[in-house]
């Protein structure tokens, strides 16, 4: 189980009982829902412990792909197991997967004592002021839910309408992660270049920034985290080349590259305007770290889809690259397109896709020896320590190990002289 951490939750079967525990999994934007439910939980006095010694555990699930459910249904007999042992007395499943399979799950797992669906977002919305994080970065959520109806995609299903949250009630939240000696800021949503549409009937999230960038003291870095292509403006470049506080990373699902399969993703971009946006972004920004992922397997992807994607990886080499297999999903547009692609295709061309990148990974990185980086210490490592710079974000991205870096405390920022380079990770010493 991962992210493992304490809250309570609010619920009329467990108000006897203090000692409560939650499983956190999937994306951040999970992180800080769980966040959320663990801030109501201390504002009702409950005490919070490991889930292993909890009278009652939460799982925040993640429902998006076969997998995330997979993981979530594995972490569900789990302590349904617990509790038959008698280590566990309440069950609670929350989040994704909940919302989109109550049913199912009830039927399921008849020893879960109660379903609950995902969190609602709304304009006047705060976040909690309790933290799953290590103290020196937060994950902040500015929007819900996605504009966009990619036919793969079964988020705007489970999640509802688009919600974004006011620019005040952010900018307040901002003040208190600062005052709290926050680092690094990292902002996200489904998509947080669509931040502004439904309450202001424009895109806001160049001129959030701004104003997020202004009102900071001792945060250094900010960085966004998952932007739709369709929705990068001009406006928005500017002020992440403007401000030198908001890192120079931008993460860019394009999940695929052919005008083919991009069409019946309903992704609302061509591969000729993806190769503009992405000779754009590099001209405003320039030293731009681009991350982004591609699903490999989409219904209709044969191996003149699958080269054209390979090719493309080679002519515009992206410093950061995930990738994963399609996933047939209830409820979506391309469900009803069936599979196409069987399992075993789909994985041998994600093994090649990702052999690929991580060569031209590899010779991205080699540029950067010789380079000083400003370097966000994270946690000892050996005589030394390890690290993220402002290339890297948490969770997804390498980092950089400081062979000297002994006295480093996590959440001190250090000048490091990269020496070395080994796939997504660098090694250096400090100045």
């Amino acid at each position: 189980m991962k992210n493992q951490t304490t809250l309570i939750f609010h619920h009329e079967r467990l108000k006897d009982f203090l000692r409560i525990g939650i499983v956190s999994l999937g994306c951040v934007r999970n992180t800080v829902d769980s966040e959320t439910i663990l801030g109501g939980a201390l504002r009702k006095g409950h005490i919070l412990t490991d889930y292993a010694q909890a009278d009652a555990v939460i799982v925040n699930t993640c429902g998006f792909i076969e997998a995330a459910k997979e993981e979530s249904i594995n972490v569900i007999h789990q302590l349904v197991l617990l509790k038959k042992k008698g280590q566990v007395k309440f069950i609670i499943v929350s989040g994704c997967l909940a919302q989109r399979y109550a049913e199912e799950l009830r039927k399921g797992f008849p020893e879960v004592d109660a379903f609950v669906g995902v969190l609602s977002l709304r304009k006047d919305s705060r976040q909690a002021e309790v933290s799953l994080t290590p103290y020196f970065f937060a994950y902040l959520k500015i929007c819900e839910s996605c504009f966009n109806q990619c036919s793969f995609c079964a988020i705007p299903h489970i999640k509802g309408k688009f919600a974004s949250r006011s620019v005040e009630s952010i900018l307040d939240d901002v003040r208190r992660l600062d005052a709290r000696g926050v680092k690094e800021l990292n902002i996200v949503g489904q998509d947080v270049t669509a931040y502004g549409m439904d309450i202001y009937r424009e895109k806001r999230l160049g001129a959030l920034l701004k104003k997020i960038s202004s009102v900071v003291h001792g945060i250094e870095w900010i960085r966004l985290l998952y932007t739709y292509p369709a929705h990068i403006t001009d406006e928005l470049l500017e002020v992440i080349a403007g401000e030198t506080n908001i890192c120079p990373y931008i993460d860019m699902p394009l999940q695929h590259i052919s005008d083919k399969i991009l069409t019946r993703m309903n992704r609302n971009m061509t591969r000729l305007q993806t190769e503009r946006l992405i000779a754009k972004i590099r001209r405003k920004i320039p030293g731009v770290s681009l991350r982004t992922t591609f699903i490999i397997g989409f219904p209709g992807e044969t191996d003149k889809e699958f080269k054209e994607l390979l090719t493309f990886i080679q002519e515009y080499p992206l410093e950061r690259v995930g990738a994963f297999t399609y996933s047939r999903e209830e409820g979506t547009r391309a469900y009803r397109m069936g599979n196409g692609v069987s399992a075993r295709v789909k994985e041998a061309r994600l093994s090649q896709l990702m052999t690929v990148q991580a060569s031209m990974a590899e010779s991205l990185q080699e540029k950067m020896i010789g380079r000083t980086l400003k370097v966000l210490v994270e946690e000892p490592e050996g005589n030394g320590c390890v690290g993220r710079s402002q290339y890297d974000a948490p969770d997804v991205d390498g980092c950089v190990h400081i062979t000297d870096g002994d006295k480093l405390k996590p959440g001190q920022f250090a000048q490091v002289r990269i020496m070395g380079a080994a796939g997504y990770d660098l090694t250096g010493v400090r100045l």
